[in-house]
């Protein structure tokens, strides 16, 4: 039986034979992060570390256009002090690791535009499954001119290793789901959206009958190998971006849809 265990607007969640489903529900803005999803989205991973009747979590962007297309630029608005960027980053981390050390194992299902901290989030999920149309990018050198933390920097490099990163954000592009398979980005790619809701679905069925202790030893071991650099050590990067004359051109640029006009400081 389907059971119903939290809905709200923007995020949904339901649980069912085990299978814990979130969809990001705002396909109106891509599906872009408001501070509350990512929140409650920490909120369901914290559950499913002692809910035993959660088995495997499996991620979604509602619609067809988009998984996530990270945050939303209208949380930036308000930025005005250095401890708004860094208390941002923070949280984004928080989140993340909190999404990362979950007990059970996780699933992004992708399709469309996977960008910022969408491709963030995907990239910390055990295992992602795209579609032919899926696009993966971190084009934030174009957009705000802000920068990844240090977490999400360490994950990626770990994921794809370090040349791939400084190509992905050096150039701003966003990599076509044939390319994302090749270099670990993917897990697996399907031709369309029922191809997509059909795979996710076997693999979290599968995933979900094997012995739970050997998936969460697995995941703390990789973990164990990944080294992480801790908050402090990435807040003068932070700081150069957020309070940067570039990131407020960034975000008004994009908010009056214009090219920015970068000027290094």
């Amino acid at each position: 039986m389907n059971q119903q265990l939290a809905e709200q607007e923007d995020l949904l969640f339901t649980l069912d034979d085990g299978i814990g489903r979130i969809v990001f529900n705002r396909p109106q803005a891509r599906n872009a992060f408001t501070f509350e999803m990512y929140e409650r989205l920490a909120e369901i991973c914290d559950r499913a570390n002692t809910d035993r009747a959660i088995k495997v979590l499996v991620l979604r962007g509602a619609g067809d256009k988009a998984f996530a297309a990270g945050t939303d630029i209208n949380q930036f608005r308000a930025f005005e002090t250095p401890q708004d960027g860094i208390a941002y980053e923070r949280r984004i981390d928080r989140v993340l690791t909190t999404l990362e050390q979950c007990r059970v194992p996780t699933i992004a299902a992708i399709t469309g535009a996977c960008t910022g901290g969408g491709a963030a989030i995907a990239a910390t999920c055990d295992l992602r499954v795209g579609t032919a149309n899926t696009r993966i990018g971190f084009p934030i050198a174009r957009t705000l001119g802000n920068c990844l933390s240090m977490s999400s920097i360490s994950r990626l490099t770990a994921l794809i290793g370090p040349a791939r990163v400084k190509d992905l954000i050096f150039t701003a592009r966003l990599v076509g789901a044939e390319e994302a398979a090749s270099v670990g980005l993917l897990t697996e790619v399907v031709d369309d959206l029922a191809a997509l809701d059909k795979r996710a679905d076997e693999v979290a069925r599968l995933v979900a009958s094997h012995a739970p202790l050997t998936l969460s030893a697995t995941k703390h071991a990789v973990a164990r190998l990944q080294k992480r650099l801790t908050q402090d050590e990435g807040e003068d990067l932070i700081l150069m971006c957020y309070m940067s004359r570039d990131f407020r051109e960034g975000l008004d640029a994009f908010l009056t849809k214009r090219a920015p006009q970068w000027r290094g400081e």
